[in-house]
């Protein structure tokens, strides 16, 4: 299906706008959300956009906050369960081993990726500050360059208010945490605070870590006055020990141990981030907003993935430094409803280092990366937001990007250029249209892009320079609500040209062209009562990502899966409200198997469903109890990935129960 097919339908269309006036949005909701004090910027992207709200994620039992996006239909989790490296989110078709890295991560607005597109700095945030979590799918959205190849995922901290939140958690598997959030405005000035400590081990041996995290925000805003400025820090620290990877009969046997390679394996990582930032409104229907940001990764990992390889020490350390403008004009134009434009444009500078030794039980024996680089990405946007009626809503947009740096290779002595990608033109256009009151029809059509990360952006061994992979993406939905369900339903796909695959082993830190593929899959999302008190959902995305024209290198793989893509991904579940002071919850949350190389040679591996039960009991005014019974059939369920010679499996946990107090004053 093309463009001209997806949007002619939906043109036609509105040839018999109804006269009547309905608010057009493809928002969904869960949980309460609060946006005060905050420009909700996600809710004008005309695509699959899900908002999760404080309430459903301040209590959560997560190891990882990456966990929380359980709660979010059709996002799949790769779950290493490999200490620091514990585990990540995808989304589209795109899976999570690395080798792609498609969501922009943001937290409070920061762009919270590596240089690799992994995001470590979602560690750095806990589930008792978290205000609401959005999700933006597609290629549609011209905010956000490098790394939003299929969508992002935005983070917002509390926005502020009077308060004092504590939890204190434990679990059978032997986690402990405390979490402690403080919030106060008075007068012109607004504070926060978090801390959090969390220790413990695992259900599989050698799976001891410990993590604390420190964050804070000062604003200042005069009365009466339009303009605010802040200043935010951020700062987590985590030690933890590997348990390795298994064979696959050890997995059958005892999924809980620790091969005996990996006694020493394990790491520790430092993470950082600060923030300065502004806003204002200088005159009606005009606001501008600035941002400047700083973050640090420092990383140590010792890592042996089977008895037959070497133990490896892999350090990294990156700073980024960034800043963002844009500036939103609302004119009142005679004939249009609402007009909107908006430009904007960002700067990032990164200064990273790559080193890889082969060591023995943490004893360095050889050097085999010792690599540092810069980057420079620059990027504009412009966006009209285009309302001729209360029903219809046109939003045209342009981004470009350009990237800059050098390389050196110490190991060497030698220095090389960044490939010349030029200016990464990436048009977009989304439109919706509300023919009924609770009934919005939407489409979209986008381009995003990727370069290669680490040494693959440069020109090593080549004189030619390599052109960006061009993803191109359109979508379909319809987002409605009847008596008794609301719900959204959306019909999408995603093609890219000379796709880039990272060697995740790879000495050199090089990239793969693996050739032309495409994604496609339908997303239903479903919630409603069930009966009085009674409040049920349903999540279930069908995707499939295939090669189409494989580069010449990579084999007769044409019309191959990609790996770790599930075909299915599920969740549903139901929230009884028993009582004024009592709730309780039923989930279910599963995924298909998939294959473990692009040769589809390796087998299938990784299906699971999981039922979960919980309890929340609010016992004062201010005291909630809550209880989490994890994995209530003590279902097996693994991470499998295939080293060339052997499937490798990190078995996840079984059944658990966590319990945690937590107060808000």
């Amino acid at each position: 299906m093309t463009p001209r097919h997806l949007f002619t339908p939906l043109a036609l269309a509105l040839a018999s706008l109804s006269p009547t006036a309905h608010a057009a949005d493809t928002v969904f909701e869960l949980g309460r959300i609060d946006i005060s004090g905050a420009r909700s910027d996600a809710r004008t992207v005309l695509t699959s956009v899900d908002v999760v709200g404080g309430d459903r994620l301040q209590d959560a039992s997560v190891l990882e906050t990456w966990g929380l996006m359980r709660r979010v239909p059709g996002i799949q989790l790769t779950e290493f369960n490999q200490g620091t490296t514990s585990g990540k989110l995808s989304m589209r078709g795109f899976n999570g081993e690395g080798e792609v890295n498609a969501v922009k991560l943001l937290i409070d607005g920061i762009p919270s990726n590596s240089n690799d597109g992994n995001m470590p700095w979602i560690d750095a945030i806990w589930p008792l500050e978290i205000g609401r979590l959005t999700t933006v799918r597609g290629t549609n959205d011209p905010r956000f360059g490098q790394h939003q190849i299929a969508g992002h995922v935005e983070i917002d901290t509390r926005p502020g208010g009077n308060y004092l939140s504590h939890r204190i958690g434990a679990d059978t598997l032997g986690q402990r945490d405390v979490q402690i959030a403080w919030g106060r405005d008075s007068g012109d000035w607004r504070s926060q605070l978090f801390v959090g400590w969390r220790t413990g081990q695992g259900q599989r041996d050698h799976s001891d870590s410990q993590r604390q995290v420190v964050a804070g925000q000062l604003f200042y805003q005069p009365e009466g006055r339009d303009w605010r400025i802040g200043v935010t820090a951020r700062q987590h620290e985590a030690d933890a020990q590997e348990p390795g990877y298994l064979t696959l009969a050890q997995s059958r046997q005892d999924p809980e141990q620790s091969p005996a390679h990996v006694a020493t394996d394990g790491g520790t990582r430092t993470l950082r981030q600060f923030s300065l930032r502004a806003d204002g409104q200088p005159a009606a229907g005009l606001d501008w907003q600035l941002l400047a940001w700083r973050n640090e990764f420092d990383d140590a990992r010792f890592v042996t993935f089977s008895a037959a390889v070497s133990q490896q020490e892999r350090d990294t350390q990156e700073t980024h430094h960034g800043l963002r403008a844009s500036l939103r004009w609302s004119p009142a134009i005679s004939g249009l409803h609402r007009l909107q434009l908006e430009a904007g444009g960002d700067i990032e500078l990164q200064d990273d280092a790559s080193l890889r030794y082969l060591t023995r039980e943490r004893a360095r024996q050889s050097t085999t990366r010792d690599q540092a680089w810069t980057q420079r990405t620059r990027g504009l946007y412009l966006q009209a937001l285009v309302e001729p009626t209360p029903t219809l809503r046109l939003v045209p947009a342009l981004r470009v990007d350009r990237l800059a740096g050098g390389f050196s290779n110490q190991l060497t002595g030698k220095d090389y250029l960044i490939n010349d990608y030029g200016t990464i033109s990436q048009p977009k256009l989304s439109a919706v249209w509300a023919p009924l009151a609770g009934h919005s029809l939407y489409a979209n059509w986008g381009r995003s892009f990727q370069v290669g990360v680490g040494a693959a952006m440069f020109k090593i061994g080549r004189v030619d320079d390599l052109a960006p992979s061009i993803n191109t993406g359109w979508e379909a939905g319809w987002k409605f609500a009847l008596p008794a369900v609301n719900g959204r339903l959306a019909l999408w796909q995603q093609t890219a040209t000379n796709e880039v695959m990272r060697k995740l082993n790879d000495p050199s830190n090089d990239s793969e062209n693996i050739g032309a593929t495409r994604r496609r899959g339908v997303d239903l999302q479903l919630r409603g009562a069930l009966a009085a008190r009674v409040e049920g959902w349903l999540g279930l995305s069908r995707q499939q990502a295939i090669i189409v024209t494989p580069d010449s290198s990579s084999g007769a793989v044409a019309g191959n899966e990609l790996d770790h893509v599930p075909r299915w991904l599920y969740s549903a579940g139901a929230d009884w409200q028993a009582a004024d002071t009592l709730q309780l919850s039923a989930w279910l949350q599963g995924q298909s198997s998939y294959e473990l190389n692009r040769a589809n040679s390796a087998g299938r591996f990784g299906a699971y469903a999981l039922l979960n039960l919980a309890a929340r009991w609010q016992v004062a005014p201010q005291w909630t109890l809550s209880a989490e019974l994890k994995n209530l059939a003590d279902r097996y369920s693994e991470y499998v990935w295939f080293d060339g010679t052997q499937s490798l499996h990190a078995p996840g946990a079984g059944r658990s129960l966590a319990l945690s107090l937590q107060s808000h004053f």
